[in-house]
């Protein structure tokens, strides 16, 4: 098979890794990738937003399967532009991302077939922003409606830091257009999970549970990120857990798409909270989380591949992934400032150092001459297997201390709980 991915981040090397094993593999395209996914493939100098390029390239090297990395192009539609050209696409169609790209049309949806969240209003101007505070208590959740990065969720502790945001929001101040709408819900309390199924619009086939860290400092604290790390398996995680979530969330999504006549045909990430009272969903992703697929791949035994294919071809194979016992840790390597402001350009010492049992997947990095240099706020996911959760800490841990770039910072208590 030809394979393209779709994007340049740790979320598409962390693809590119599993995907250039495949024994089905003949020859595999990354755009834009970056110095990583150079390593695995053949990077082409496409940006994932030029869906016109994407498909003239595709048509014209024979690409049999399209995967998409991230949430924009799917939301933007790339999946429909490629579809058209009769090429096979792995992502839903812009229909379909709305899961992500709308948290109004989410929680719809999930209100529409009794799928366990927090309660929400949807607030669409100033004036309506002090009823909807009224029907909850502080700490207060506000959500821009479309696509921030993986930051726009705003916990907010009173009334007043509440209001403030939400005009922000609203004004576009904060995110621009995506909060042009927002959901203030309730604040749910708990520890958060991911579960990610696999669906070909009818079937799924559910991956191993893991455990994202949004906050960007140790002990859940300061701003939320895009994600700091993440690991699997997670130990409290039983089976019945796992066949709760897979009914009461999974299930009823994709059926209730293909009932609507939008196959849903990709991943359908459920980020959730475990509640006293269950579990409860935070949001839908119609992505690989990144991290958590960094945190995933280096676990599953079986061949991605075929997995991708029968998704976008509406014929899942019909066996369950397989996995390894052992336990996957990665942790987010940043720029000095991430979230907020940062400087890039900075070159990256001591790659070559790091244990081979490491996978260092490149998220934003570029490379000039012989050097690799930070070209973002997330620049690393440090990977590595352990059999359980403390040896892979203690393993990942000991060789980040050997990566230098001026900055540099992660957090230093992923899996220590």
């Amino acid at each position: 098979m030809r394979v393209l991915i779709v994007g340049g981040g740790g979320r598409e090397h962390a693809l590119a890794w599993k995907i250039s094993q495949s024994s089905h593999l003949d020859k595999l395209f990354i755009a834009p990738g970056n110095p990583g996914t150079a390593q695995l493939g053949k990077n082409i100098g496409l940006s994932e937003s030029d869906f016109a390029g994407l498909a003239s390239f595709a048509r014209e090297e024979k690409i049999d399967l399209v995967v998409v990395g991230g949430e924009s192009p799917l939301v933007g539609g790339i999946a429909d532009l490629l579809q058209k050209d009769g090429i096979l696409v792995f992502g839903p169609t812009k229909e379909g991302a709305q899961l992500e790209g709308s948290k109004v049309f989410a929680k719809k949806v999930m209100d529409k077939v009794g799928i366990p969240t927090a309660s929400f209003k949807v607030v669409e101007s100033h004036e309506d922003v002090d009823a909807a505070l009224e029907q909850f208590s502080a700490p207060y959740v506000l959500k821009a409606e479309g696509l921030a990065g993986g930051k726009g969720v705003l916990i907010c502790q009173d009334a007043h830091e509440a209001r403030e945001n939400a005009s922000k929001l609203l004004s576009g101040e904060l995110f621009g257009k995506a909060g042009a709408r927002i959901v203030i819900e309730e604040f749910l309390e708990g520890k958060e999970l991911s579960m990610l199924a696999i669906s070909d619009g009818e079937r799924w086939v559910l991956m191993e549970p893991s455990r994202d860290h949004k906050k960007v400092g140790d002990d859940d604290t300061g701003p939320n990120t895009g994600g700091m790390g993440a690991y699997s398996p997670v130990p409290e995680v039983t089976e019945e857990l796992q066949d709760e979530i897979e009914k009461q969330v999974i299930a009823p999504v994709i059926q209730y798409m293909a009932e609507s006549g939008i196959p849903y045909q990709g991943v359908l990430y459920a980020g959730l909270m475990l509640t006293s009272q269950g579990p409860k969903v935070l949001e839908f992703n119609v992505r690989f989380g990144d991290p958590e697929i960094q945190a995933l791949l280096p676990r599953l035994e079986t061949d991605l591949l075929p997995y991708l294919l029968g998704a976008a071809e509406g014929k899942l194979p019909r066996e369950p992934l397989k996995w390894y016992s052992q336990a996957c840790l990665c942790v987010v390597v940043a720029s000095g400032g991430y979230p907020g402001q940062y400087n890039t350009g900075y070159p990256v010492f001591g790659l070559e150092k790091v244990d081979p049992r490491i996978v260092v997947f490149q998220a934003n990095t570029r490379q000039e001459n012989d050097e690799i240099l930070t070209d973002g706020g997330r620049v690393l996911g440090v990977t590595g297997l352990g059999e359980d959760i403390n040896n892979a800490r203690n393993l990942v841990y000991g060789e980040i201390e050997k990566i230098h770039f001026t900055g540099m910072h992660y957090r230093t208590d992923l899996g220590r709980r």
